[in-house]
């Protein structure tokens, strides 16, 4: 090819590539796309070409720009949606977390109860079937109680419930098992005219039948299901936070800093730059401010859940104390027993003699020496042994609460890291694109954001601040009632007081809520999981895919013509 047309070649390309060049300066074509992908409104709001005369409201700029006030309106929208969209995105999995382990305790629990009450039962049918369809009821009516206690639901008391068992089990314990020759002219379960019955049911206590087993029978399940009740409480709790926080409204001076940081820069061209890290984390925790002042009180909230959990399973505390219900009630049967006469002569002096009784108690009860027998906890009753389902559970459930102690504090970085540019020369500030942000980076919570020179935080949020005093009050009444609870670490390092106002991007820049000072410690109010998530854990954390695939000659062209259409207006 002659020289004269190597020249005349390119000199054409050059031509070519200036015209386009200049077409893509006065196009507002990539703003126009970006508008489509992202659903943002419709199309024919964005003009073809930019104008210098726009009546822009917060993405004002001396240069031309391709939006209009319209625009504007619909990427205000736009960053509501998203924004809000995105929380509930990152709050998904702790939401699903706390409801779906609430169920998860809360059914392991009724398959205990169901269990233990049919081990119970089993007894009855296979060792004391005369008193199985008299004691039956009352059976049902114990479980139905421990049932009621441990979901929350009503006023109830398990000392009572087990009382009530007992005062019940008495009457026919002394005439059909100590007594057996009061059995065919007595009956002290239905008779509401049976003087003798009412009498042992009011004197049970006084009476002492069944030595010390009701007592400590009481005593193991009250301590064990109030830990369970507890826990109940606690997670049911969490979800009500969860819910509230993720509908949060934003501010309106939060909806015009989003708006500045992720589309002020369409307005000049600019649709692929990515807001610069600090400028980013500015807005996040200016829009922010008021739900990062739960931080603290949740993150002792997760710790009083990981608490409880352990009561709960540890040592198999509550699975020992429902199925060991058998033994006690056994136990306490057999005591009865080996003390007939003292017992008989006792009723006959509290109740009224015993006419009816047989005149020897001699063979009806087994001697001093016999020695109760231990109760097996899985035999007679179908299922296995279920010793170790809540201790499973426990394991699971604290590992992955863990991670969520800080959801608070590090929800702006989590929400800025699908905004930051990753390994990028440039970045957008707002204003320009700089090679670096250059104000400072405030911190966490309401008081720091004084400082925050891109978001104007006028006031806290009501009803977050009425959540935040919840939770308090919360964790205060869980530790009056259970001393310890909730304080396995320090809270030095969080209960700060009041953020500094400075922070780098690493720190976490905590709350600055205030600690609680618990009262003295009552029972009364009963009845009424650190590791800090990285982006690893985030289940909408994006990344750039970058090629290292060699450029042809033509790939270099249209580069340069992509630049001149994505960069006109700087």
């Amino acid at each position: 090819m002659s020289r004269v047309n190597v020249s005349w070649i390119i000199a054409v390309l050059a031509v070519e590539l200036a015209t386009l060049s200049a077409a893509g300066a006065h196009s507002c074509h990539e703003v126009k796309t970006a508008f489509q992908v992202r659903q943002i409104g419709q199309l024919k709001w964005v003009p073809e070409t930019p104008a210098t005369d726009v009546d822009l409201s917060v993405c004002k700029h001396a240069g031309p720009s391709c939006c209009t006030r319209r625009m504007e309106e619909s990427y205000r929208a736009a960053v509501l949606r998203d924004t809000t969209q995105n929380i509930r995105s990152y709050s998904f999995e702790l939401k699903y977390l706390i409801s779906a382990h609430a169920t998860a305790f809360q059914d392991t629990f009724q398959s205990l109860i169901s269990f233990s009450q049919n081990h119970l039962t089993s007894l009855f049918e296979t060792t004391y079937s005369s008193l199985m369809s008299s004691i039956s009821p009352h059976i049902i009516c114990l479980f139905t109680d421990l049932s009621r206690f441990i979901q929350g639901t009503g006023n109830v008391s398990v000392e009572a419930a087990v009382h009530c068992f007992f005062d019940s089990l008495f009457p026919l314990v002394h005439t059909r098992i100590v007594n057996p020759g009061m059995a065919s002219s007595i009956d002290a379960d239905t008779s509401d005219d049976n003087q003798l019955g009412d009498c042992l049911r009011m004197t049970r206590q006084d009476v002492n039948p069944f030595g010390s087993y009701p007592k400590a029978m009481a005593k193991e399940l009250a301590e064990a299901l109030r830990a369970g009740r507890v826990l109940s409480l606690a997670l049911g709790v969490g979800s009500e936070v969860m819910n509230i926080t993720e509908t949060a409204e934003l501010s309106k001076e939060c909806t015009r800093a989003l708006v500045r940081m992720q589309y002020c820069s369409h307005c000049r061209g600019l649709t692929l730059i990515r807001a610069c890290s600090g400028y980013c984390l500015n807005v996040m925790r200016g829009c922010l401010a008021s739900l990062s002042e739960l931080h603290n009180p949740w993150r002792q909230y997760v710790t009083v859940l990981q608490d409880l959990s352990h009561m709960v399973a540890g040592a198999h505390n509550l699975e020992l104390a429902l199925l060991g219900i058998r033994g006690r009630v056994e136990e306490a049967i057999l005591y009865a027993q080996l003390h007939g006469p003292r017992l008989t002569v006792t009723v006959d002096k509290v109740c009224g003699h015993s006419s009816n009784a047989s005149s020897s108690t001699e063979g009806t009860f087994p001697p001093a020496s016999v020695t109760p027998p231990t109760a097996n906890i899985s035999q007679d009753v179908p299922g296995g042994d279920p010793i170790g389902m809540l201790a499973h559970l426990h394991r699971e459930f604290t590992a992955y609460i863990s991670r969520y102690k800080s959801f608070f504090a590090i929800l702006p970085e989590t929400l800025c890291e699908a905004e930051m540019g990753v390994d990028e020369l440039t970045c957008w500030s707002g204003d320009d694109v700089v090679k670096s942000y250059t104000a400072r980076t405030v911190g966490n919570g309401v008081r720091a954001q004084r400082q925050n020179p891109e978001v104007r935080v006028r006031s806290v949020d009501p009803v977050l601040m009425d959540v935040k005093n919840k939770l308090e009050l919360f964790n205060m009444e869980i530790q009056e009632v259970m001393p310890g609870v909730g304080h396995r670490e320090s809270w030095d390092d969080t209960a700060s007081g009041e953020s500094s106002g400075e922070c780098d991007d690493e720190d976490g820049c905590e709350g600055s809520g205030e600690s609680v000072t618990s009262p003295p410690l009552t029972e009364a109010d009963v009845s009424t999981t650190p590791v800090k998530v990285s982006s690893q854990d985030s289940p909408i954390t994006q990344k750039n895919p970058s090629s290292d695939a060699s450029l042809s000659t033509a790939s270099f062209i249209i580069i340069i013509l992509a630049l001149g259409l994505q960069w006109p207006f700087i």
